[in-house]
């Protein structure tokens, strides 16, 4: 028994002492459009207490990430300014204070930063098995989805089944993965999206009606095919469908905000129905949450999603995969907004 415990203290040094001094990483010398990424060379990362290392094989790409970029959403104080927020590879290296996790196990997980790199830290309270079945690239899809969908949705919002939502964006990431979750509780789900392809893809994920919204009203379909509304919406956009949204939800509603792709700042909006529908309006971000949350919603996805995750119930729905040096035309894909799903990069 000796011998075998002094195998394992010496494996696990070998591994981290075979670990490289430096890594390749998207460096962002300025802000601006794609063009001002570059591939660099640093340091490591350095471990605290409850972090593990990861060698990253694959990391999605998502609008933090461009809103990064743009320098429009800087990195908290204590989290890496490297862009990137969700990644899938193997532990190569676990700080004190961490039991569930040990060199070898293949993870994806939910970075406060960094993940555009070879090696990224990731709170073990972020970090999630891989699926059964799944490689590198699925499994860094999932994080920064369902992490926002789950918290947002179900956490704050209360989603229960029988109830109708209303998700705005529905061939995003986001909204491709609230789409499935949805419907695999038991609710009844309406979605927009912008072209006849992307209103497909929804219906296929399980949308019962997918709203074009370039030739048609959501709040006028809305009304029309529901009796009261809708029980909840998942909004996006902000501004520009504040005052729809509230009209479109039934009493004792929810909207719960997420983005405002179109803007912060409604104007000369009716707010009477708030207070006649007795409506709740919430929101959040996922990035500047502490990790004692953040360690709340992993362990939910992991005891109530998971398990669909295992059954193929659902899963992420990717665009398309570059290579890491090709992080420039992925950005540029992105801000296309033309996919369906997620779009990611594969790097080690």
């Amino acid at each position: 028994m000796l011998l075998a415990y002094v195998l394992i203290v010496t494996d696990w040094e070998n591994a981290d002492m075979t670990l490289p001094a430096d890594m390749r990483f998207v460096d962002l010398p300025s802000f601006g459009g794609p063009e001002v990424m570059t591939i660099g060379r640093r340091p490591l990362p350095v471990l605290k207490e409850g972090e593990i290392l990861v060698r990253v094989e694959a990391a999605g790409v998502n609008r933090p990430d461009i809103a990064q970029r743009q320098g429009n959403y800087p990195a908290p104080k204590d989290a890496s300014p490297i862009l990137g927020l969700e990644v899938a590879g193997e532990v190569v290296d676990v700080a004190p204070g961490v039991s569930e996790f040990s060199i070898g196990n293949r993870v994806c997980g939910l970075a406060n930063g960094g993940g555009y790199a070879e090696y990224c830290v990731i709170p073990a309270g972020q970090a999630l098995r891989f699926p059964n079945g799944y490689d590198a690239v699925r499994a860094a899809a999932l994080p920064e989805t369902y992490f926002t969908v789950w918290a947002n949705l179900f956490q704050m919002a209360g989603l229960t089944e029988g109830e109708r939502v209303l998700i705005h964006g529905g061939s995003s990431g986001i909204g491709t993965t609230a789409i499935q979750l949805a419907k695999a509780f038991g609710a009844e789900v309406y979605t927009t999206a912008g072209s006849k392809d992307k209103c497909d893809a929804c219906l296929d994920l399980g949308a019962i009606r997918a709203i074009n919204y370039r030739e048609e009203d959501f709040a006028e379909v809305i009304k029309a095919e529901t009796a009261h509304g809708v029980d909840i919406i998942l909004d996006m956009v902000g501004a520009a469908y504040f005052e729809k949204n509230l009209a479109s939800l039934a009493k004792d509603g929810c909207l719960s905000i997420i983005a405002f792709l179109s803007g912060a700042h409604a104007e000369n909006v009716n707010l009477t129905p708030i207070m006649v529908k007795r409506l709740t309006i919430t929101g959040s971000t996922m990035r500047p949450r502490t990790a004692e949350e953040k360690r709340a919603v992993r362990d939910d996805l992991l005891s109530q999603v998971w398990p669909l995750l295992d059954a193929g119930t659902v899963g992420p729905v990717i665009h398309q995969t570059f290579a890491f040096e090709d992080v420039i035309a992925a950005h540029r894909l992105l801000e296309t907004s033309s996919h369906v799903g997620k779009i990611m990069l594969k790097v080690g």
